[in-house]
């Protein structure tokens, strides 16, 4: 198993609790006999649909309590310190996420601190392979033995919030299993088919809060234009099930999503149950909104506007972007 790929989904990103949230708050659970998955379900969805969470520089740092996090650098603006402290935080974010590899304040520091004496020259080449040959079975066990304890915690607790949201009143569940609960409606808008191409709003996150992808928390902040057979098949039968104007929540199990493989890039691991929150904003068919809109195997309009931009961050049933 790749180290990248362990690490990969763990990445958390920031700036989610206002990611397009609706007028109305999220729907009340009904009170079930399992009071905690209740609650695992809305620490979940309450921050995709509450304008008045607390932002992502008022969050206490995610599972280790008492630490400092901040949301500035701690150096000048436009400092060349700050460029430099800027190469150490991309340098991270290539990395990815250590901290659920490990499970102790100790073991973190000492991660730390092997991360910066190889990487500033304290502890040579000799020793680094020397090391690392030694220890190799060992490292290799530690992260395949961690890495499947994430997977696994990750797997039932995906399968137990889309029990829970099945559950909850107002939310339809279908035969495959994908759960869609409708936050906005719009009884009068037009319902796309499995041919059809849509724009949309998305914001995808796994079972622990983990934003994997989302048109929101994107510089351009721009709706995208697919076509529903591109797409995975949950999210296919999710779409369908709305209409024209509606906001809803749609929860995929891993079969209707990434399967036991996950995706390529590692940001959604195997038997990952997703959620979607959709703002569905149109459904591009013909003689639907005005004059007959012709729609190209992409998903674009055919000559269309200079602005109106096609394409997505969303990844198709093979993973890879669309």
């Amino acid at each position: 198993m790749k180290f990248l790929n362990i690490l990969a989904p763990l990445v958390t990103l920031s700036a989610t609790a206002l990611a397009f949230s609706p007028n109305n708050s999220i729907r009340r659970l009904q009170s079930t006999n399992n009071n905690n998955n209740k609650l695992a379900f809305e620490r979940v969805c309450r921050p995709l649909f509450l304008a008045d969470e607390k932002s992502s520089d008022e969050k206490s740092s995610e599972g280790k309590p008492g630490a400092v996090v901040f949301s500035k650098p701690p150096v000048e603006e436009g400092s060349h310190e700050e460029l430099m402290y800027t190469l150490g935080v991309n340098l991270s974010r290539q990395l990815g996420d250590v901290r659920p590899l490990v499970e102790s304040a100790e073991e973190l520091s000492l991660v730390a601190k092997g991360l910066l004496d190889a990487l500033v020259g304290r502890f040579n080449e000799e020793g680094q392979i020397k090391l690392l040959k030694s220890r190799k079975s060992d490292l290799d066990g530690l992260i395949n033995d961690r890495a499947g304890k994430i997977r696994k915690r990750m797997e039932d607790s995906g399968a137990q919030m889309l029990k829970t949201m099945s559950e909850t009143e107002g939310v339809q569940t279908l035969d495959s299993g994908v759960c869609v609960d409708l936050l906005e409606k719009n009884p009068e808008g037009q319902r796309p088919t499995a041919s059809s191409s849509v724009k949309v709003h998305y914001h995808g996150t796994l079972p622990d809060g983990t934003v994997f992808d989302s048109t929101i928390i994107r510089a351009d902040d721009e709706p995208v234009t697919f076509a529903l057979a591109q797409v995975i098949p949950g999210w296919k039968e999710g779409l369908q099930k709305m209409r024209e104007g509606e906001t809803a929540m749609i929860g995929i199990p891993p079969h209707l999503a990434y399967g036991e493989v996950g995706t390529p890039d590692g940001r959604i691991p195997g038997m990952a149950t997703i959620f979607f929150k959709v703002q569905l904003l149109e459904v591009l068919s013909a003689g639907i909104g005005g004059s007959p809109t012709l729609v190209g195997s992409d998903g674009k309009k055919l000559g269309g506007n200079k602005g109106d931009k096609g394409g997505s961050g969303l990844l198709g049933a093979d993973g890879n972007p669309l």
